[in-house]
């Protein structure tokens, strides 16, 4: 885009006028000229106080031939810190207070912790949890090696409900959401902690009381998934647009094979070219097929809204349009679902909605990125999957993030099993991603200095930003390369990477407790320890660790016993199967999803 600015030239005096008037008013032609010099470049004044503010209100983007003002952004051609824009940074805080929750968990001083501040409209709050490692110690100067703690300017108004936690979210400032860690901690109160820690725990058990397989094993006879036929602008048609997504890059290769992608030989005949936002297309194509789907909405127990609502947010990121725009497709579907029958009946706590972008995406304040989809009162009684859930939504749960591996059949997922259970790591760490120079407190660029200054058998780092996360094959070769993967949050705490390490084989390292602990509570186990190590990301920042060399003291038994895990237990419930795929053995990351939907929707049809 390019803008040229025309000054209007002031008209020039003649001569012969200049010397009439000095003629008849030679007394005062000294400060009539003065007074003429000024009047003529008050034009040019103006002008140039109206460029230097429009320069230093915007933000230029250039990509090729085209520059976008007043655009904040993330890189959309690097599949490891793609995020187009998500809100919130997640950061952590080191408090000084000791506790007990959880059960019969308590926290002790030989413990790694997990920390996390939520910063509210006008609280902040700090929820803590642990990795227990045995060869795991981080030293903390303070001598504090637990907090949960809230700060908040009007703790009166914190009000708890059990359904829904919080109704606003106001991460950090207007322009810039994020998680911040410096926040004062005065005026916390023990009560209202104990409170905010109980109900998170609440909600993953009461997610985690719904996981059952039963689906599977006797059918769907009283269980029949409705699919509510959509006009195709709320699905169809937004996939139809991805050429015209991003500005430089063509999305319409990575939905292709109805959103698994184009095929990546080189990796084997069940690997796709998957992007990380393609779930909706994903979820809908196996839904379609599921063996319990009914055509009469009077048969059914569970009702399906394929609304591909992470892509109708994508496809307005670059775009200069306002709010009620960006707004607009989602009201329309409320006005279209309102007036089925279904809907009404139970308010719509009988249905689905399955979203690929994160929670924050949905729930814009004021005229930052995203839709307020997530905000409407309508949306408040449906089930919400997505990438990242908001963790104060009870009806937010997290499903995991597509990776690269699609299997057709059991004998897939046992051939996979059996080749990186094999497979030589001759690195102990590996790490994908990229540095944050415009975020100096994340903890990136650490990492990659502590990662490039041992030899490649310790650590070996593949650069993001210089285009080397976007082939699949060199992620995952390098993943199952290595021992252990390093999963800092980027622009949200979730990664697609922590999935991609997961199947690979590769332990993920973990920083930030809202990446995986308090995401996937049908997907991964509530031992942590199993199949992750935790480093609290705060001790990192503060240079009080070395991570390489906390991994270093983590004996090989250990990490063996943790691949196995990862490997036989965890690896073919995070997959999501092609879209014709049959498994006897297995349950995949989909039919997973499908049998604790039904145990939600019974549970509620029982109480």
């Amino acid at each position: 885009m390019a803008f040229s600015v025309s000054k209007k030239k002031p008209k020039v005096v003649s001569s012969k006028k200049i010397e009439l008037e000095s003629s008849s008013n030679h007394c005062c032609s000294s400060s009539c000229s003065i007074l003429l010099r000024i009047i003529y470049k008050i034009p040019t004044a103006i002008i140039l106080l109206l460029l230097i503010f429009i320069w230093s209100s915007s933000t230029t983007i250039i990509s090729g031939k085209i520059v976008h003002l007043c655009v904040s952004s993330r890189k959309l051609n690097d599949l490891y810190c793609l995020s187009a824009g998500t809100q919130p940074k997640l950061e952590v805080s080191i408090l000084d207070n000791t506790t007990t929750f959880d059960g019969n968990v308590e926290l002790k001083k030989e413990n790694v912790l997990d920390k996390q501040v939520v910063h509210e409209k006008s609280t902040s709050f700090v929820v803590s949890t642990i990795t227990n490692h045995a060869n795991v110690e981080v030293k903390k100067q303070n001598g504090s090696n637990a907090e949960l703690v809230f700060n908040t300017s009007a703790i009166a108004n914190v009000e708890m409900k059990k359904d829904n936690v919080v109704d606003q979210h106001d991460v950090g400032d207007d322009s810039d959401p994020s998680f911040r860690d410096s926040f004062g901690h005065e005026g916390a109160h023990n009560d209202e902690l104990e409170k905010a820690m109980k109900m998170v725990n609440e909600q993953l058990q009461l997610h985690r009381s719904w996981q059952s397989d039963k689906y599977n094993k006797k059918g769907c006879v009283g269980n029949g998934i409705y699919v509510y036929d959509l006009p195709t602008k709320f699905n169809n048609d937004l996939v139809g647009q991805c050429g015209d997504m991003v500005p430089w890059m063509n999305f319409c290769k990575y939905f292709t094979n109805e959103g698994l992608g184009e095929p990546i030989p080189k990796l084997g005949k069940a690997w796709y070219r998957t992007h990380q936002y393609s779930l909706e297309p994903i979820f809908h194509a196996r839904v379609l097929k599921h063996p319990c789907r009914v055509h009469n909405e009077n048969e059914a127990k569970l009702f399906y809204v394929p609304f591909y609502g992470g892509l109708d947010i994508l496809r307005w990121h670059f775009k200069n349009v306002s709010n009620d725009v960006k707004d607009s497709l989602g009201l329309e579907l409320m006005k279209w679902l309102e007036k089925q029958r279904p809907w009404g009946r139970n308010s719509g706590k009988d249905h689905v909605f399955v979203l690929g972008k994160i929670s924050w995406d949905f729930r814009r304040k004021e005229n930052s990125w995203g839709t307020r989809f997530l905000e409407l009162e309508q949306m408040q009684n449906p089930t919400k999957l997505l990438i990242e859930r908001q963790p104060w939504h009870v009806n937010d749960i997290g499903i995991p993030h597509p990776t690269y591996f699609h299997p057709h059949s059991d004998q897939d997922i046992i051939s996979w099993q059996t080749k990186i259970i094999s497979s030589y790591r001759k690195h102990l760490v590996s790490f994908a991603g990229a540095a944050r120079p415009d975020a100096p407190e994340n903890i990136r660029s650490i990492l990659i200095n502590q990662c490039t200054s041992v030899d490649d058998q310790d650590c070996q780092f593949l650069d993001c930003n210089s285009g080397g996360c976007s082939q699949p094959e060199s992620v995952i070769e390098l993943f199952m390369e290595s021992e252990f993967c390093l999963q800092p949050p980027g622009d949200s705490p979730t990664r697609k990477s922590v999935f991609d390490s997961l199947v690979s084989g590769c332990i993920p390292v973990l920083f930030d407790s809202f990446t995986a602990f308090y995401q996937y509570p049908w997907h991964l186990p509530e031992d942590h320890a199993k199949y992750s190590v935790f480093i609290d990301q705060k001790v990192v920042r503060q240079m009080e660790v070395n991570v390489v060399e906390v991994l270093m003291k983590i004996s090989k038994k250990e990490r063996d016993d943790m691949r196995r895990f990862i490997v036989y237990e965890l690896l073919p419930g995070l997959v999501y199967g092609d879209t014709d795929s049959q498994f006897e053995k297995f349950q995949d990351s989909f039919s997973i999803t499908m049998s604790n939907l039904l145990e939600k929707v019974n549970t509620l049809k029982q109480s």
